[in-house]
């Protein structure tokens, strides 16, 4: 509650705050607040202007733009707290790991680290679906491994720091286990800074998954994604701007406002950068 508090008190961590309760709770609700199912066709009504039937307009099929980009948020936000949260586990696993183990076992995984880190995440992340193929399942998969460098590196960074502190060599010699160092001091430690990471990471993982939707190698048709709402409003742009304007609302809403709370939440978190009224 401390930390929301430091969140709150900053205006931009406020915006970023309220941004993400409501793209969060929009997406946890879509089945209660949207007005049509999300692939509901009407030809009749399609690229139809915002009206009392379609608060957002309709697309080039007539599907109703508010209820998709409400479906939209469940995929992304379900795709960047999936990837972040794997990527993150994987990460700090394969950190603490380099930061413990014999040299050359140390060296490979840091040099899997870095052949990853190597290519720019777009194009790993082409490379990745041209052997995994496209889907939902397959986006999560090989945006972690986009992702997981990122945390590993921190999380071996933040152990060889920890790990020869005079507290922990006083465990030692109390006899603690190894377990209990880990569990208890080692790991306690290290999450903090890893975790700011991974709040700033998620609007970084949800252009990434409308990248690739937008680019037709993402989420596969007829599941909602912010991206191919992007691409179909794009096609038909010239005889409608509302399919563009829903979904690229919608995204920058959402980037922004993850964006916003996790430089609050770093803030907040690190006492240099916190700054106190």
């Amino acid at each position: 509650m401390d930390i929301l508090r430091r969140i709150w008190r900053s205006p931009s961590g406020r915006i970023g705050l309220i941004a993400t309760l409501l793209v969060v709770i929009g997406g946890l609700a879509a089945p209660l607040i949207a007005t049509h199912m999300p692939n509901q066709i009407d030809v009749a009504a399609r690229l139809s202007p915002p009206s009392a039937t379609h608060w957002l307009g309709t697309d080039h099929l007539g599907r109703d733009l508010f209820s998709r980009g409400l479906y939209g948020t469940r995929i992304a936000v379900g795709v960047a707290l999936a990837v972040t949260a794997t990527a993150l586990f994987i990460g700090i696993l394969l950190g603490v790991i380099a930061a413990y183990a014999p040299t050359p076992v140390e060296r490979i995984i840091l040099a899997v680290f870095d052949i990853i880190s190597s290519y720019p995440s777009l194009i790993l992340a082409l490379a990745l679906v041209a052997v995994l193929g496209p889907g939902l399942l397959n986006i999560i998969i090989l945006v972690t491994i986009v992702f997981v460098p990122q945390f590993g590196r921190i999380a071996r960074a933040q152990t060889l720091t920890i790990k020869e502190r005079p507290f922990l060599e006083a465990e030692r010699a109390l006899g603690a286990s190894g377990s209990r160092i880990m569990f208890h001091h080692v790991l306690p430690n290290i999450v903090g800074p890893i975790v700011v990471l991974a709040s700033m990471n998620i609007p970084v993982v949800i252009t990434l998954e409308a990248g690739l939707s937008f680019l037709g190698v993402g989420i596969r048709p007829p599941l909602a994604s912010w991206g191919s709402m992007l691409f179909d409003g794009f096609t038909y742009l010239e005889q409608s701007v509302w399919p563009v304007l829903v979904a690229g609302g919608m995204l920058t809403l959402a980037t922004l406002g993850f964006t916003l709370f996790g430089e609050a939440l770093r803030d907040a978190i690190d006492p240099k950068l916190r700054r106190e009224p």
